[in-house]
């Protein structure tokens, strides 16, 4: 499962993503509203948790505005503010739950699985080409000759590899949507990744491959005769 978690506390913001991501969930983490906004628009999510109390734009506007676009994801409010008016504005613009400051990891986590199981399956949770095919609930790439356990970076490379099968994909899209705007990993790291991913490939004996094209990106390819 794929989460977008916005919290401007940066302390905390790493603390949660650490707490999901140890939870099997796929996280991308933002600091500001905008930012927020731009992911939520320009990607797909099975679930938002957005801090109401942001830089650059607050999580109402951001929440109101994915609305109005038509998403219709799961959205957990954070929020330092417990008075019962606060809550009720956050639910009338659209929010499916409110976790006041400051809250148990464990709560946090019993309210994303609640909301996650409320929700229609839009998508299967199976990505297959070729030879191959990925469960998204368990991490597990499976292939003629057996199936292999992925980290959660390999999962999230080889999940944007099969929801664009044949595309090129840059290093810079790589590291946008899976280390972040904001990280300080060196761009090599790709290369480190798609290395691995060549090796968990040719351990379950696919024929598929993962094609360099210099200077501009990496693409999943069937194999050629």
């Amino acid at each position: 499962m794929k989460i977008l978690f916005a919290e401007d506390e940066r302390m905390l913001n790493e603390a949660v993503t650490a707490i999901l991501t140890r939870n099997n969930y796929t996280v991308v983490s933002v600091y500001n509203g905008e930012d927020a906004l731009d992911y939520l628009l320009g990607d797909e999510f099975d679930a938002a948790v957005l801090d109401i109390m942001m830089p650059k734009k607050d999580g109402l506007s951001v929440l109101k505005e994915i609305r109005a676009e038509g998403k219709q994801l799961p959205v957990l409010l954070l929020t330092a503010k417990s008075e019962i008016s606060d809550r009720v504005e956050g639910l009338d613009a659209g929010a499916d739950d409110y976790l006041p400051k400051p809250f148990d990891a464990a709560e946090l986590l019993a309210r994303l699985r609640s909301l996650l199981r409320r929700q229609p399956v839009y998508r299967s949770n199976v990505l297959t080409f070729e030879d191959i095919s990925l469960d998204l609930n368990d991490y597990v790439l499976k292939g003629p000759q057996g199936e292999i356990r992925m980290t959660n970076k390999e999962f999230q490379m080889m999940e944007l590899f099969l929801r664009n099968p044949g595309q090129v994909i840059s290093t810079e899209r790589f590291m946008e949507k899976i280390w972040g705007y904001d990280s300080d990993t060196e761009m090599n790291v790709v290369w480190v990744y798609i290395s691995a991913l060549r090796k968990k490939l040719k351990e379950i004996g696919s024929a598929v491959t993962l094609k360099a094209s210099r200077g501009l990106g990496y693409a999943l390819e069937a194999a050629h005769d």
